[in-house]
């Protein structure tokens, strides 16, 4: 395989856009996913607030277009993991599971992965009652009794998801009032089947072989009730996916990729788009901002090195 002029790590909506545009404008562009082509929008099952659809969008079918659109303009698309990036002089080198990759010019677009509660089990019972897709694993559960946990956008949205197969939601956050938005809010109050647990954690996952149940504590009051659910999905943050290029880049103390406004990072030839760039909104529509920005500031770095 030739190396190619733009790699970029992660086929999510930033990776995708960034390979639509780089390959658009000439450059020989190689994406390289080590899951789903289509990162975290593979766990919504519809997107409400993407701009020009009237409508919700179905997210396969949206995620089907944008890699058939990066397909038609010749940008390739494989399975690989990256492990590691070295700077080889103004070399970039990036270590992958299918072979070391020299491009002129890198767009990471790797994006996040769910952040865990820490507790005991959790680890153990995860795909046996604990979940952090509710579009994947939701249909599990059908007339049964499910938790969320969470107070932003995403684990109110799946809260309501969840209230078309299970017969209650419990939705748990651990501050009085939630960070999501307040339409999507509004949505959550109204539906008969979420109950509210606010001001309440997860102290406690009961099972050994299968999710039986949970212990929540109240932090004003410290009292614990006993919640007996079959499900459990976890909405409490993002990790970046950036432990195979620490070194290599600049990087805050939560490990975000840190970025001007042209998606560049300190280091020359490397750009970053996406969820894991240092940014304080991470949707779809900005996500998909940044892959065009970083892939005209890839194409403008390579023109200027010639």
């Amino acid at each position: 395989m030739a190396d190619p002029e733009i790699l970029i790590v992660g086929a999510g909506p930033a990776g995708l856009t960034a390979g639509i545009y780089a390959a658009r404008a000439g450059h020989s562009t190689l994406i390289l996913e080590k899951e789903l082509v289509g990162g975290q929008m593979n766990k919504t099952a519809t997107v409400e607030n993407y701009p020009g659809f009237a409508q919700p969008v179905n997210t396969l079918e949206l995620v089907q277009n944008m890699d058939a659109q990066a397909r038609r303009f010749g940008c390739a698309i494989e399975t690989g993991e990256a492990t590691s990036l070295k700077l080889n002089g103004t070399q970039i080198e990036l270590e992958t599971t299918i072979g070391t990759i020299r491009p002129q010019a890198l767009i990471i677009c790797a994006g996040t992965e769910p952040r865990k509660l820490g507790l005991e089990m959790e680890t153990e019972l995860t795909g046996r009652g604990i979940s952090y897709c509710a579009i994947c694993d939701g249909p599990l559960y059908k007339d049964r009794e499910v938790a969320v946990v969470g107070g932003g956008d995403s684990a109110l949205e799946e809260a309501d998801y969840l209230t078309r197969f299970c017969s209650r939601v419990h939705l748990i956050h651990r501050r009085d009032r939630f960070r999501a938005a307040k339409i999507v809010e509004e949505r959550v109050r109204s539906n008969p089947k979420i109950v509210l647990h606010l001001s309440r954690v997860v102290s406690r996952i009961h099972g050994t072989r299968q999710l039986e149940g949970l212990t929540l504590t109240d932090l004003k009051t410290g009292t614990d009730i006993d919640l007996p659910v079959a499900g459990l999905f976890i909405y409490v943050g993002l990790i970046p996916g950036t432990g195979w290029c620490q070194g290599a880049i600049l990087l805050d103390e939560a490990g975000f990729i840190i970025t001007d406004e042209k998606m560049q990072t300190a280091t020359p030839g490397i750009f970053a788009a996406g969820d894991i760039r240092k940014k304080t909104v991470r949707q779809i529509a900005t996500a998909v901002g940044d892959g065009a920005i970083a892939a005209q500031s890839a194409h403008e770095f390579l023109s200027h090195s010639r």
